[in-house]
C-alpha cells in the first residue's frame, strides 16, 4: 500500500506558509514505512530541528482505480480516519529553495500516525466533519471539510489519472491553518467531532 498526500488543500494554510492556492491538486507519497498505528509513540528523527504537526482526514481506497470518473469516484473509498503529516520543515524549506523533492522533509519513517478508521457511512455528511488537534491540552488546529479546495471525489479522479490506486491505499486530503513545531514531551491528541481518535506523546 501506499499514502498519497494532498498539500494546500486549505486556502488559510497555503496562506499561513505564504504558498499560492493551487488550480490542481499538490501531490506527494509517502511509503508505508511512514506509517505509525495504534497511537504509538513518536520519536523526534536525528536529522531534523524543527518537525511540524499536520492534522489531517484520511480516506482508505476500498478497490482498484484507474482513471476513474468523477461520477464513480465516491464509490472508490470506504472509510475516513485522522492521520498526522508530520514534516521535517528545516529541510522541507531547504529542499524548496534548491528546487528540489520534498520526500526527505515528508515521507520519512514514522512521519504518517494513522488512527483507526471509521466507515464513511456512519457521517450523515462528509462535507460537513469537524476535525481538531490539540497539543498539551491546547487546541492548535480546527478544520471542516467544507472548507476543502479538491474534494475527495476530485482528488481520486485527479490522482488516478497518473498513478493506480489501490485497494488499501491511503489519501491525507490536506490539513488546515494552525500547523506548528512538536518537541520531545509534547503530547497530542486528534478528534473527529468530539470522538478522540488519535492520543501519543513525542519521545
Amino acid at each position: 500500500m501506499k499514502i498519497i498526500a494532498i498539500g494546500r488543500n486549505y486556502a488559510a494554510h497555503a496562506q499561513e506558509l505564504n504558498n499560492p492556492v493551487p488550480e490542481n491538486p499538490v501531490i506527494f507519497l509517502k511509503p508505508d514505512t511512514a506509517i505509525l498505528k495504534d497511537n504509538k509513540d513518536f520519536y523526534y528523527p536525528d536529522f531534523s530541528k524543527d518537525v511540524h504537526y499536520e492534522i489531517e482526514i484520511v480516506l482508505r481506497i476500498c478497490k482498484e482505480g484507474r482513471h476513474v470518473s468523477p461520477k464513480f469516484a465516491s464509490s472508490y473509498y470506504d472509510a475516513v480516519g485522522l492521520g498526522i503529516d508530520f514534516t521535517a520543515r528545516d529541510i522541507q524549506s531547504q529542499h524548496k529553495l534548491k528546487g528540489l523533492p520534498w520526500e526527505l522533509a515528508k515521507a520519512f519513517d514514522h512521519s504518517a500516525p494513522i488512527s483507526n478508521l471509521i466507515a464513511k457511512t456512519e457521517f450523515p455528511d462528509l462535507y460537513n466533519i469537524d476535525f481538531s488537534l490539540k497539543k498539551n491540552q491546547v487546541i492548535v488546529q480546527k478544520g471542516n471539510t467544507k472548507n476543502l479546495l479538491f474534494s475527495f471525489e476530485s482528488i481520486i479522479t485527479f490522482a488516478s489519472q497518473y498513478i493506480t490506486l489501490r485497494k488499501g491505499d491511503l489519501i491525507f486530503t490536506g490539513t488546515p491553518e494552525g500547523v506548528g513545531p512538536v518537541k520531545v514531551g509534547d503530547h497530542l491528541e486528534g478528534f473527529i467531532e468530539d470522538k478522540k481518535l488519535l492520543d501519543f506523546k513525542i519521545k
